[in-house]
């Protein structure tokens, strides 16, 4: 739904028959952009009809968009049918995508239970040690210059790349007024200085679902002419295979790296951004939207947790401290020593943590899409019942969706790549669409396989390794 401060845009998914809503419809036609007004007494609630309601082009989205038109774009359902629109989808024929698999509240509920009266009550062995790093896990992060970590936010521009210029578009007054005092803080901050840059990004606002108004940077030209960094990402298999033989877990959730990464400081003008007021801003600390800023957090979360890597490695945002019983400790014992060290290493380089969705001392915690215990890697449930819920596909498209998600746990299907080979075969290009028996066979094998997905045991260094392949036509492994 597009709300607009004189109208409405909705697509809606189920409304209570029995009761009126008259709306007011208003839209833009795509192609004209003429602006008319169609009221519904009883809205729509088939796929079919839902379907040919006239559309907003992305264009005048955009546009109404940067403008503050839009107040908010949410899907509007039934509270007591919230599935009636993925059921009418499906029944129309037009798509075989599943819903997901855990609901908002679910989530939420789950965050909302980590606390520091949850940790106590628990008897948690890490409340204590937590505790004494409490300014490690602040509810607000401190507005203040961050600390010299050893890396900075670059911006390498193509050689030859002229100026980077976009102007300031007008917006309403108090999305203006809330631009000037966001500036206003960043600067008392020492975050931002004035400048006199030939360089210039447009500045505009957000609505945020809790309320109040997100600052954004339009950094498009900026970059456009960024050199892509080539930061390499750590691989999902080197981190598991770090913790073997590990038998308790904590995985820590770092705030995101926006406003908390020195600038370099040749690059400082780069960032210059415009405001509806006429100022002119540049940054000194890394801000959102710039491109590289994910593989800079990356580079720094690394480089600062480079002397903890055996116990505590690192994938942007999430940090997995595992351990095991040494030296005549307890496991319990050890992974308080390594879970000290972490913090310490937080205090000293000012990075801070989410509690809320935090896990300590745990045996079994998610890592990247997995789950990891002592026993080994198990499949994440929530993505196995995706897979398995999913309805036959009826064309390629949906077909590749779904072969999509399955691959991503293909180790867990022994002969996986022999049992999509025919279903792969209808990708092919000039293929005509023809599922049959044996296409089904193999979507259900691969089903089933998955709903039994075993436990993958970690690599053990000590014990010896025993390679087992084969060959054919169609599947190498």
């Amino acid at each position: 739904m597009l709300n607009y401060p004189d109208g409405t845009l909705y697509l809606p998914a189920e409304l209570p028959q029995s009761t009126c809503y008259p709306k007011l419809l208003r839209y833009l036609e795509p192609v004209c952009a003429r602006k008319l007004d169609v009221s519904y007494t009883t809205p729509p609630t088939d796929a079919a009809t839902i379907t040919r309601l006239p559309g907003l082009s992305w264009k005048h989205f955009l546009r109404d968009l940067k403008a503050g038109e839009i107040e908010q774009v949410c899907l509007l359902t039934g509270s007591d049918q919230p599935d009636v629109l993925a059921n009418a989808v499906s029944d129309d024929a037009s798509s075989s995508r599943p819903k997901a698999a855990e609901p908002k509240s679910v989530r939420e509920a789950r965050f909302a239970a980590q606390s520091w009266q949850a940790l106590q009550d628990s008897n948690n062995p890490v409340y204590s040690l937590s505790r004494e790093f409490e300014d490690v896990f602040p509810e607000k992060i401190p507005a203040e210059l961050p600390a010299e970590r050893g890396v900075r936010h670059e911006i390498d521009l193509v050689p030859g790349s002229k100026y980077c210029v976009t102007r300031q578009w007008p917006l309403p007054r108090d999305q203006a007024q809330a631009i000037d005092d966001f500036f206003e803080g960043r600067r008392k901050a020492g975050h931002v200085r004035e400048s006199i840059s030939p360089h210039s990004s447009p500045t505009f606002c957000v609505k945020k679902a809790t309320g109040g108004w997100r600052i954004v940077h339009a950094f498009n030209k900026l970059n456009d002419a960024t050199i892509p960094a080539q930061t390499p990402i750590p691989r999902k298999d080197m981190v598991l295979d770090t913790m073997s033989g590990s038998v308790i877990y904590s995985a820590i959730d770092l705030t995101d790296g926006i406003y908390q990464i020195l600038m370099r400081e040749s690059d400082i003008p780069l960032t210059a951004v415009s405001t509806p007021s006429g100022m002119l801003w540049e940054w000194l600390v890394m801000p959102q939207g710039l491109k590289n800023a994910p593989a800079t957090f990356n580079r720094m979360v690394s480089h600062v947790l480079r002397p903890l890597r055996a116990f505590a490695p690192s994938y942007f945002d999430d940090i997995f401290v595992h351990s095991r019983a040494e030296d005549g400790l307890s496991a319990v014992d050890v992974h308080l020593q390594h879970l000290r060290k972490v913090f310490e290493k937080m205090r000293e380089n000012k990075l801070y943590a989410n509690l809320k969705t935090c896990v300590f001392c745990a045996p079994e915690i998610p890592v990247l899409g997995c789950y990891v215990s002592k026993s080994g890697v198990r499949a994440d449930p929530e993505k196995i019942s995706s897979i398995c819920s999913w309805p036959t596909p009826k064309n390629q498209t949906e077909l590749r969706q779904w072969l999509g998600l399955a691959n991503y746990l293909h180790k867990y299907t022994k002969d996986y790549a022999g049992l999509i080979q025919t279903m792969s075969s209808l990708l092919k290009k000039d293929v005509t669409w023809n599922w049959r028996p044996e296409h089904q066979d193999a979507f259900d094998a691969v089903k089933k396989s998955l709903a039994s997905a075993p436990v993958l045991m970690l690599p053990d260094t000590s014990r010896p390794f025993h390679v087992v392949c084969d060959a054919s036509d169609f599947a190498i492994g």
